[in-house]
């Protein structure tokens, strides 16, 4: 038992049976819908900071995500161990620069095996999924159908090592001129074909191409993680709650879906308090 169910059990000990069943009532009134389904993380890097790790656990988030290749694995796994804050997964961190759909090919092997070494600090660091941005159309020699065939041809490469390690590799749309469209990136993961690829939905970054709750309904359970963010035609990126998102019917799609896993927060506020709350009152946590 842990020790904060232990003091509460404890607690109730002296109380009346009236006193009891109210303590209860209201506890089954803070729990949401997805309390015990979806787990709140934020972005955090590669370096081992256990002060911020406590901080972020006090304010109530369950864990982090990294930033990879090139993390202390072992300092962070030993920290994120002893703090109690499991590092879910990490963020491919050459994704921009070594393209995957570069019209290099000497570049778009770079940018293989960098998604092949942060699918190894992944796994050692305790994670299940590295999230992706396949490329960017950047003119005639990076079209929408080059980014598309080339980024499909790479990832199909990592697929051994990934099903080996039980790695994810999680797609996340950005506004790179790739898949603005929910039938477009539903299409694009069924093309890789594989059950080691899926969805790493941004709540916020595709609100602005189509609602994001369409977003969900289309992908389905090919989402098996989210970033979340807000953004509004009036305000852009913008604290959560204050945007254009409607979370309400963001929760009922992925109700519908039966959505449990991981949710992070990817914002300039960096998961404070004001953050953390706000996610549980959104998510219905």
């Amino acid at each position: 038992m842990q020790r904060r169910e232990f003091l509460r059990v404890a607690g109730t000990a002296t109380l009346s049976g009236s006193c009891i069943n109210q303590l209860h009532a209201d506890e089954n009134k803070r729990a949401g819908e997805f309390r015990g389904k979806i787990y709140k993380s934020v972005k955090f890097g590669g370096r081992v900071n256990i002060k911020r790790l406590k901080q972020l656990k006090e304010l109530g988030f369950d864990g982090v995500e990294g930033s990879a290749p090139g993390m202390d694995v072992e300092g962070l796994k030993k920290a994120c161990a002893e703090v109690g804050m499991p590092m879910h997964g990490v963020v491919y961190n050459k994704h921009w620069k070594m393209r995957l759909s570069s019209p290099d090919p000497k570049v778009r092997e770079i940018g293989r095996k960098g998604l092949e070494d942060a699918i190894r600090e992944a796994k050692a660091v305790g994670g299940s999924s590295v999230l992706l941005v396949p490329g960017a159309v950047k003119g005639k020699d990076e079209n929408h159908d080059h980014v598309w065939n080339r980024s499909i041809t790479e990832i199909q490469k990592v697929l051994p090592l990934a099903s080996k390690l039980g790695i994810h590799v999680l797609i996340e749309t950005v506004w790179n001129g790739f898949c603005y469209k929910p039938e477009q990136f539903r299409d694009y993961i069924d093309a890789i074909d594989s059950p080691w690829v899926g969805a790493y939905y941004d709540i916020g970054n595709m609100q602005k191409f189509a609602p994001s709750h369409e977003w969900i309904r289309v992908l389905g359970r090919r989402t098996v993680k989210l970033d979340v963010k807000d953004w509004g035609v009036k305000n852009g990126f913008c604290r959560l709650g204050q945007g254009d998102v409607d979370w309400k019917a963001v929760r009922r799609e992925l109700a519908k879906i039966d959505f449990s896993g991981w949710v992070t927060r990817e914002g300039g506020d960096g998961g404070d308090q004001a953050t953390a709350q706000l996610m549980d009152e959104l998510l219905d946590l």
